[in-house]
């Protein structure tokens, strides 16, 4: 019987919503955005992270002015303990996506491998 591997995903996206990590992340992302000083603050964290990837992204140099608000911005967030809740709520939730794509990418990697030997 063949496996719809889109329902699998699917129950992967349901499976990870359950996760304690995930759901500690929402409660974190919650507190953030009920703090208005924690939410402006981590608003332009986020905003000074998406213009610097859009630089990378089309090769452009990236300007000591950028560096220098984005190391303000990242000091204000370090000082921030809403947000740095926040961050390591997300670390651990990377944490378990990085473990699932190697996961999901092992018969890639089997097949190669054998390919190879």
């Amino acid at each position: 019987m063949a496996v719809n591997i889109y329902d699998l995903a699917h129950d992967l996206d349901k499976g990870i919503r359950e996760t304690p990590e995930f759901l500690s992340l929402q409660e974190a992302y919650r507190d953030v955005n009920e703090d208005a000083e924690a939410k402006a603050k981590f608003e332009r964290f986020r905003d000074v992270q998406v213009t610097i990837q859009e630089k990378q992204m089309t090769g452009q140099e990236i300007d000591d002015e950028t560096v220098q608000v984005a190391q303000e911005v990242a000091q204000e967030v370090q000082e921030n303990a809403t947000i740095v809740k926040l961050m390591e709520k997300e670390q651990a939730m990377s944490t378990i996506i990085n473990d699932l794509n190697r996961i999901i990418m092992t018969p890639l990697q089997d097949l190669y491998n054998v390919a190879n030997d």
